[in-house]
């Protein structure tokens, strides 16, 4: 016996998933997905459903291709369209993160290393504020032993939102990273500085021939992050503007 279909949390405007399937887009242009990886979002008025594209590769992805998902990760409304096998991340996180409103999984050439080296990710610069509280890192060995390394359950999306806990940003070793905000426009923003900063402390390191790097500390991270929550807009609105002209919608 199959188990039910889940129902719906209602209906979203079409701004809405507009803006969704434009972030996948967006996330392109910069850099920080290619043919694989994926945004979410919460559903606006029902907080036990999130919204997510079926599997397409982001460059691809249309309003049409959104399905709505409960947070067991289960299609509401998919009709035939497939899911991300790494759809659980989005649900669990969801589940245990009620503050989140987005959350970005990507592979993001730059990042990738710092789930590999001993040397954590620190804030660089302004912009990348959200991470001087620190960039936890995600092993899935720890607890599940040699696997394909995909968050294919809901067990493992359990375990990847413990390791991630209150931060914005977690690494995954050997896959790539996790960014989430309190909006859609948030976590693009941090999803895409998160792949910036990476490519700056790659040169600072470079630099500074073993030395200590003067990055953001805790405070200073803090009293930036809060600037950025709405300067942070600014980006989105140009990048949002430059795919609203390129694909229409």
């Amino acid at each position: 016996m199959t188990d039910p279909i889940p129902p719906s949390g209602g209906p979203i405007e079409p701004a809405l998933m507009a803006d969704l399937a434009a972030a996948s887009h967006i996330l392109v242009a910069q850099g920080v997905v290619d043919g694989f990886g994926h945004v979410s979002m919460r559903h606006p008025t029902a907080p036990n459903r999130y919204l997510m594209a079926r599997s397409v590769a982001p460059a691809l992805v249309t309003p049409e291709d959104i399905i709505e998902y409960d947070l067991d990760s289960r299609p509401c409304n998919a009709n035939g369209r497939g899911s991300f096998l790494e759809r659980f991340i989005h649900g669990e996180i969801y589940k245990a993160r009620t503050d989140v409103m987005s959350v970005i999984h990507s592979h993001s050439p730059s990042v990738v290393p710092f789930g590999l080296a001993k040397k954590p990710m620190q804030a660089m610069f302004h912009n990348a504020a959200f991470l001087a509280e620190g960039v936890p890192v995600f092993d899935i060995r720890e607890q599940f032993g040699a696997t394909d390394m995909l968050v294919g359950n809901g067990e493992k999306g359990v375990a990847l939102a413990q390791v991630l806990g209150r931060k914005h940003v977690c690494m995954m070793r050997a896959h790539g990273s996790v960014a989430c905000g309190a909006s859609l426009q948030t976590a693009v923003f941090r999803a895409v500085y998160t792949e910036v900063n990476a490519r700056i402390q790659h040169w600072a390191v470079a630099l500074s021939e073993g030395e200590d790097l003067a990055a953001l500390d805790t405070e200073e991270g803090r009293l930036a992050d809060a600037v950025n929550q709405n300067a942070g807009m600014r980006a989105w609105d140009l990048w949002r503007t430059q795919t609203r002209a390129k694909l229409g919608w």
